[in-house]
């Protein structure tokens, strides 16, 4: 991608005085219904926000070819990628107004591989968050089977501007 590229797709995104205007609920509301555009990676690697509550973010997605590692299976970091979505989107859904947050560290672990061209859904759930920290735990299930996937938890720091 050309530095002008790069530029342009950063300018589609929301500014920091935007973010900070409102609270993370309102924020992760706004790009659930088209207001506010999404993070590029979602399109990058195939998957979208489907659901937005207090505490609690869904993702659909459908790993394909190009989510692959060499053994022609889907890549640990996509399932990496999704689960701190979800994760930090559903801390990000009780941060304030004025402030942001960000992944401190996140952990997961894959219980068995998605079948390429899949469709999964990935959710996170907000067990706690407090001034300076939010912890969140998330999973990746089958659509149609509800298979279990993968699993996750996460630690966020939460920051006034």
């Amino acid at each position: 991608m050309t530095d002008q590229a790069s530029s342009d797709l950063m300018d589609t995104l929301p500014t920091q005085q935007q973010m900070l205007s409102m609270s993370g609920l309102e924020f992760m509301q706004g790009i659930l219904s088209g207001a506010l555009n999404g993070p590029p990676i979602a399109k990058t690697l195939n998957f979208w926000l489907t659901e937005v509550e207090d505490g609690r973010i869904t993702f659909e997605g459908i790993p394909g070819a190009t989510a692959t590692n060499p053994l022609r299976t889907v890549h640990g970091g996509w399932y990496g990628t999704v689960l701190d979505s979800c994760m930090a989107c559903a801390v990000m859904t009780k941060v304030p107004k004025g402030s942001y947050y960000t992944t401190l560290e996140f952990k997961v672990n894959i219980i068995r591989s998605i079948p390429i061209d899949r469709k999964v859904k990935a959710t996170g759930v907000i067990q706690h968050a407090g001034r300076s920290t939010g912890i969140a735990n998330g999973e990746i299930r089958d659509l149609e089977t509800d298979a279990l996937y993968a699993t996750g938890s996460t630690t966020c720091i939460i920051m006034k501007a």
